[in-house]
């Protein structure tokens, strides 16, 4: 894949890691495609990108239902006339305690963040060139590793992401097409905030040999560099991007 080239579809992309994602591709120059159902999220950061001489291209689409993915890979072919890579980064996220759990919450969990991961792989499969080849990378999390309270369907949903992925790329790997996880750690952003607190992320800098949080930068970069061609012999893989929190003892 050439970088001048490169055409990257990034969905949930109107804020958090999806935005940072999209904004580092198109410093390198690749054409993305902006994708959320909230039409002002998707304008803003193509607004963005373009003020800053990156190529954006708007896609307001509910990711979320076949019809809905398949239409924001139409807009890709008919905008740029290819698809090269394949984010699949849009999700819906509730945390509750076991007893709970409510049907319309695990519904609309899996509805945002599992199945739109079929239905867009599905899709960019169909326009992906055969020769030429391409990335998927599905944002996964370290909660698929290592779970706290109150994540069953977080947790579970995110274990089936990385299942996912191996699957897809044992499939796809005759036709060149590669598919990867990353798997970040809690990392700030818009849509986390609500579930945050001074003490909780005190406790979790505390056990990252690291010594920080994440931010939506590190995702990124992972994110980057599973989709370019750095990566070109790496499918079937979690990337797991937490400071070392998962391997620690501290």
């Amino acid at each position: 894949m050439q970088a001048d080239k490169t055409v990257a579809l990034i969905t949930g992309a109107g804020h958090g890691i999806g935005k940072a994602t999209a904004k580092l591709m198109a410093a390198r120059g690749w054409t993305v495609a902006i994708n959320d159902l909230k039409a002002e999220f998707v304008e803003e950061a193509v607004a963005e990108i373009t003020a800053e001489g990156g190529k954006a291209i708007p896609v307001v689409q509910n990711v979320g239902t076949r019809e809905g993915v398949r239409a924001a890979v139409n807009q890709v072919m008919e905008a740029a006339g290819q698809l090269d890579v394949l984010v699949n980064n849009a999700a819906w996220v509730r945390y509750q305690a076991i007893p709970d759990i409510a049907p319309e919450t695990v519904d609309r969990m899996v509805q945002i963040g599992f199945n739109s991961i079929i239905w867009g792989i599905q899709a960019a499969v169909e326009v992906m060139d055969k020769t030429r080849g391409g990335a998927i990378v599905n944002v996964a999390s370290a909660a698929g590793f290592r779970s706290a309270p109150r994540s069953l369907v977080y947790s579970g949903l995110k274990a089936g992401v990385m299942g996912m992925t191996r699957a897809a790329a044992a499939e796809l790997g005759a036709s060149n097409i590669r598919v990867n996880a990353v798997a970040p750690s809690a990392v700030p952003t818009e849509g986390t905030q609500k579930h945050r607190n001074a003490d909780l992320d005190a406790k979790r800098i505390a056990h990252t040999p690291l010594g920080r949080l994440g931010t939506v930068d590190d995702i990124a970069r992972a994110i980057m560099y599973l989709s370019a061609a750095e990566s070109d012999f790496v499918t079937g893989q979690v990337l797991l991007v937490d400071g070392g929190i998962g391997t620690s003892n501290l």
